[in-house]
């Protein structure tokens, strides 16, 4: 591939690769902010959401398949901890 051509699609790879890693980001926060407000199901379903974002991020190769293990493991065990005391 030509240089210019080359740079024109990663630059759009970029974009979307910023998109998706923003709202990945905004998933686990607002799923860990839950944990300590909310109730159990409330606190459940942010935190499936967050896991269905970071495997929609590892499937696309926007993060790294183990950052994301253990992203989701980290969640759960809070998600363990907060619902069980």
């Amino acid at each position: 591939m030509p240089a210019k051509k080359t740079a024109r699609s990663q630059e759009r790879r970029r974009v979307i690769n910023r998109q998706v890693r923003s709202s990945t980001r905004t998933a686990v926060k607002k799923a860990v902010r839950t944990m300590g407000q909310a109730d159990a199901e409330e606190s459940v379903a942010a935190v499936r959401q967050a896991v269905s974002k970071l495997d929609r991020a590892a499937s696309k190769h926007v993060v790294h398949r183990n950052a994301v293990a253990r992203s989701k493991s980290r969640l759960m065990r809070r998600l363990n901890t907060a619902t069980s005391s």
